[in-house]
């Protein structure tokens, strides 16, 4: 087969757009964290290390990973991770997941960032809101 028999004969009903999620997760379908909500904030972390001080090295990342590491630079919530992603919500909690457990991404609830920043930040807040309008 060809790479354009694919688009020549690409399915009205969407099956093949679950393909690629599926690929993307190796076939996992939740996420194994629960703890992560469409308003929970990401950051990636710089220069991380295991608990001995040595430079943590990813696993193997798919692009989709690197994507997410980058977008993650500044302060993320899932919710617009996702939409900046154009993946499903469920697809990219699993890739968060991956990459909080490997130590490369942080993830906190939005009130313990807010409290430490003495109230809800109001351009956050309507980044979020964004963010889901665009879902």
């Amino acid at each position: 087969m060809n790479a354009h028999w694919a688009d020549e004969y690409e399915d009205d009903d969407g099956a093949d757009s679950m393909v690629r999620p599926y690929t993307i997760t190796r076939g996992r379908t939740a996420p194994e964290r629960d703890d992560l909500t469409l308003i929970t904030l990401l950051t990636s972390v710089p220069g991380p290390v295991d608990a001995f001080g040595a430079p943590v090295r990813p696993g193997r990342l798919q692009p989709e990973h690197r994507m997410i590491l980058d977008r993650c630079r500044t302060p993320a919530a899932v919710a617009e991770v996702a939409a900046d992603l154009d993946l499903p919500v469920s697809v990219t909690k699993i890739l968060l997941g991956d990459l909080v457990e490997q130590g490369l991404l942080s993830a906190r609830a939005p009130i313990s960032v807010a409290r430490a920043a003495g109230g809800a930040d109001r351009g956050l807040l309507a980044a979020v809101r964004e963010g889901l309008r665009r879902l």
